[in-house]
């Protein structure tokens, strides 16, 4: 019997989704060991996809097979066992075809930056202080992002992939100057290592007139390379949502639903 499992969890403590040799912090870890125990053994976990190392998920889908359905509430028992930085949403059973990262059609990310310092913000926005910015130039920047199809100059290891092509269907900044706020958010088909992070590098670049939007269109059609380049910090970014064509998920996430406020 094959469940989807719908979960948030906050990534500052974690060195990301997938379980790594050199880490035994990661979220994927921590979920395995929680099952071990609620079912004296083990219990593999696929991951709909990866996170970067302090990178936050406000909606993350897993699945795992069992012989047959649990005979106690799972539900209760992971939150009551799971730490206080991973919670569980939703128990979904599916069929065992059906695969929480191959059949999510496409994933939502969301990035927020706040310039008037807050301290109930500081694990979930990246604070830049007296920020200045030009941001119908970033929303123009957003704009190109949105209509390029090959997004090898905003991956960290293109060399890792068969082609470096995704799907974006939506790319927009939204900005509130009287919380001193601002959101970019951007859905895909998929995303390539560190690309949203290098998109709010670039957008920040050219609202900041380190750049110009000519010189960001020419990187982004790869008429023109940036020798150095970097990710902007994992703080701000949230995996917000992952569509499936038969699945509609609930959205109990009070945290990301309070950050976008005011940046809709």
């Amino acid at each position: 019997m094959r469940y989807f499992l719908h979960l948030g969890f906050d990534g500052t403590n974690y060195s990301g989704w997938q379980r790594q040799k050199n880490t035994r912090n990661t979220v994927q870890e921590v979920v395995e060991k929680t099952l071990a125990q609620l079912f004296n053994k083990e219990v593999t976990v696929f991951g709909c996809g990866r996170t970067d190392a302090g990178v936050h998920a406000s909606q993350y889908v897993i699945h795992i097979d069992l012989d047959e359905a649990p005979a106690f509430d799972l539900k209760y028992r992971l939150n009551k066992n799971l730490p206080d930085d991973i919670a569980l949403f939703d128990i979904i059973e599916v069929t065992d075809d059906q695969h929480c990262r191959y059949d999510a059609n496409a994933r939502t990310y969301d990035y927020f930056i706040h310039w008037k310092k807050d301290p109930t913000l500081i694990r979930y926005s990246l604070y830049y202080d007296d920020l200045v910015l030009d941001f119908d130039l970033m929303k123009q920047a957003a704009a190109l992002i949105l209509s390029i199809t090959d997004f090898k100059p905003l991956c960290k290891r293109p060399e890792l992939y068969d082609n470096t092509l995704c799907h974006v269907t939506n790319c927009e900044v939204f900005v509130n100057e009287d919380q001193g706020r601002m959101r970019f958010t951007i859905t895909s088909n998929r995303f390539l290592r560190g690309m949203v992070r290098f998109c709010v590098f670039f957008l920040l670049n050219v609202g900041s007139g380190t750049m110009t939007l000519a010189e960001f269109e020419e990187i982004l059609n790869q008429e023109k390379a940036l020798k150095q380049k970097q990710p902007v910090l994992p703080n701000g970014l949230f995996l917000s949502r992952v569509e499936y064509p038969y699945l509609e998920l609930s959205d109990p996430h009070h945290l990301i639903r309070a950050l976008k406020n005011g940046l809709e």
